[in-house]
Parts: structure tokens; C-alpha cells; sequence
């Protein structure tokens, strides 16, 4: 993967390939990034510098037998970790290496792409991929290996908030003394979500999302998308290519998340009043909770953002709104007047406790329909 491949980041490119060149490579690094930003792509593309020993500032310069391995991102000395979880063709202890094949061609396809997409491609929707202590074992047994090379081996961990417990404990002696010329770069979007003694282990990167002119770039240049459709869509992008990956390619959504968010508020707005529509909010949480974890804490988060571009529109801010709940006879301007400053914020806490506790594998159907009733008395706060 070359550098020149990556979107945006310039920042983060330079830094990267200066302390190369200048034999500075720590031993463990944190890619803190939002979904979209181009951590992965930018770990694959540092792994190659370094690995092939490129001077190039286009990955370019080293060995040539080196860089074309990594055409295909299978070079001996470069190892990726991603969570994984159990499937049809794999039926007790996953690890990564079960799953390569299909993990080529994702980050072929979508290398910008997320970790929902990631479980839709091997077929765990309705489940939460880890990395297990097995997954430990497996690395130990890889780096007791020589390289290949003869120089740096990687280790690229996807998703390190999904390391769990056990494991963490596991790869803690060897994130803070790895063997000689091992490098470990981790990539997590929920910094938070990490156990404060592996942060305390890595050199910590921010990624900041991508900025509007970097996707319109991206899209005009990469993807051939005309200049007008371009900035539109990275406009409604916020900062993930990903997603305006998919907006370009106008991807249809696998769950109907528009009706099911004013299905929602109706029946929240309504209950207030009517008590016998809580029946409604029931159902609807049982609806919600039949579908994987990911993709309710998904759905919630674009709750969460029509919310905000209800409360853009209350306080007469039309320009920045960019986002319309697609259903016949709602509107969102008529919607606004029920989202303002005294129950925006409540309505968010409230929404990001529910996210928390379904990650944490909390009864999906109670969580929800603690939350809708929560929200039938927000929705009418003056």
C-alpha cells in the first residue's frame, strides 16, 4: 500500500515515514482514529516502509521482491489481528488466521471499511467479534519465528478495544518487550474502551476525521465521481470516507433505520398522552432487539444524529443540515420543535447509556424499552 493511496493525513504520513528514516520506531504504537479515517490503510502502508526498507516517500526505494508481496498484503512478516466470533464454517475457537482469506479481500475492497462491515463480510451480524487469549497464543507462536526479511516484523491488531481481558493480560509482557525489530501497532476507535495498562504501553497517534476537501479529493480522483455529487456527499460524510464510499455507491441500508426511528418517536410522542400506545414501544424494542448488537448500537447512533439535526433546524440553522429520515409523510423541520436545549442533552445520555449497556451484553428488548419510555417524557419538556 503506498502512501499516495491514503486519504488525507498528511500529517500523520510525514510524521511516520521522518522517524523512520531516522531509526525511530517505537516498538508499540496506538492508531487512535474514527471509523472512516484511514488507520488501517495507514498501518499497512507504515508496515511496508519499514519492512522493505523503502527511503521513498511513496513507499519506494527498498527491496522491490518486498513491495510486491505487499501488492497482494500477504508478506510472511506482516501479521494482522481483528476480532472475530464463531460462524458455519467456523465452530469453536476463531482466530484470525481462520478468517485471512476473507480478511485480503476486505481490506482489498474496503479498506476504509468498519467493523460492522467487517462482521457482515464473514457472517457474524448478530454477534460481537473479539480477540481471544487464543488469539495470544497464536501470536507468541508467530513472532517466536524468524523473519523473513531478515529485518522488522508487524503486527497489525484491528479493533483493539475488542481485546478481551484474558487476552490483554496475555500480550502485555510482550507489547512492553516485544523481541528484537517487532513492532506492534494497534488501531482502536473508542480510546476509552482500552485497558489503561495497554495505553499505558503504546505511543499514543491521533487521527482526526477526514476533512470535507480531502473526500471530495478522494471521490473525484479515486472513484471518478463528478465535482458536484462530490461535494455533497462529503458535506454529509463528517469526516468518513466509508461512508461516503457508500453514499457515492448509494448503498441500501440491509435495516429499514428511518422508519424505525419515526416509528419510534411517534409512539414515544403519543404514549405520553396515551398509555395504551406503550404496547407500541414494546414491540418496536422487540423488533429493534432481534437484529445483532452492532447493528442496534448502529441504528441508535443515527437516532442519535437525527436527533441533532432536528435541534439544527429548531434554532434556524437549515445550512448545516444534511441528513433527511427518508419516510412518507415525516418531516424533519416538523419534528424540530420537539428537540431543544432542554432535553437535546438528556436525549444523548440517555441513548449512549443504552449503547453501553448493549455492548455490554445487556437484555437488548429491556434496555430498549426503558429508553423509549425515558424518551416519551423528554420529547414533551418545553
Amino acid at each position: 500500500m503506498k502512501f499516495s493511496e491514503i486519504i488525507g493525513q498528511h500529517h500523520i504520513k510525514n510524521h511516520l515515514m521522518f522517524s523512520a528514516k531516522n531509526g525511530r520506531i517505537p516498538h508499540t504504537q496506538l492508531f487512535i482514529a474514527p471509523e472512516g479515517a484511514g488507520a488501517l490503510p495507514m498501518a499497512i502502508a507504515y508496515a511496508q516502509y519499514i519492512i522493505c526498507q523503502n527511503t521513498k516517500d511513496d513507499n519506494e526505494g527498498g527491496k522491490a521482491s518486498c513491495n510486491l508481496k505487499f501488492e497482494q498484503f500477504q508478506h510472511p512478516d506482516l501479521h494482522f489481528v481483528f476480532p472475530v466470533a464463531t460462524n458455519n464454517q467456523v465452530k469453536s475457537t476463531p482466530i484470525s488466521d481462520d478468517f485471512l482469506t476473507s480478511w485480503f479481500e476486505f481490506i482489498k475492497e474496503t479498506p476504509y471499511g468498519s467493523v460492522n462491515d467487517w462482521y457482515e463480510k464473514i457472517n457474524i451480524q448478530k454477534k460481537q467479534g473479539n480477540i481471544s487469549v487464543h488469539e495470544s497464543a497464536n501470536i507468541l507462536k508467530k513472532l517466536s519465528l524468524k523473519s523473513y526479511e531478515g529485518g522488522y516484523k508487524v503486527v497489525i491488531i484491528w479493533m483493539a478495544e475488542k481485546i478481551n481481558t484474558e487476552a490483554s493480560n496475555k500480550l502485555l509482557k510482550l507489547l512492553e518487550e516485544p523481541n528484537d525489530k517487532t513492532v506492534f501497532i494497534l488501531i482502536a476507535e473508542d480510546e476509552k474502551a482500552l485497558l489503561p495498562t495497554i495505553l499505558s504501553r503504546c505511543q499514543i497517534l491521533h487521527f482526526n476525521a477526514l476533512t470535507e476537501n480531502d473526500i471530495f479529493e478522494g471521490l473525484v480522483n479515486k472513484e471518478n465521481c463528478e465535482e458536484a455529487d462530490g461535494h455533497s456527499i462529503a458535506k454529509q460524510a463528517q469526516g468518513n470516507y466509508n461512508k461516503a464510499l457508500k453514499l457515492y455507491l448509494n448503498v441500501e441500508e440491509e435495516y429499514p433505520f428511518d422508519e424505525w426511528f419515526v416509528t419510534w418517536v411517534r409512539s414515544a410522542f403519543v404514549a405520553n398522552t396515551n398509555p395504551q400506545v406503550v404496547s407500541n414501544l414494546i414491540k418496536w424494542s422487540e423488533t429493534i432487539s432481534a437484529i445483532g448488537r452492532e447493528k442496534q448500537k448502529q441504528f441508535l447512533n443515527h437516532c442519535m444524529e437525527l436527533f441533532r439535526q432536528a435541534m439544527l433546524l429548531n434554532y434556524q440553522t437549515p445550512e448545516l443540515v444534511y441528513l433527511e429520515a427518508k419516510v412518507a409523510n415525516f418531516k424533519l423541520k416538523n419534528f424540530a420543535p420537539f428537540v431543544n436545549e432542554n432535553n437535546i442533552l438528556d436525549i444523548y445520555k440517555e441513548i449512549e447509556d443504552a449503547i453501553y449497556h448493549i455492548e455490554r451484553n445487556g437484555n437488548a428488548k429491556v434496555i430498549l424499552t426503558d429508553l423509549s419510555i425515558k424518551l416519551t417524557r423528554l420529547m414533551h419538556r418545553k
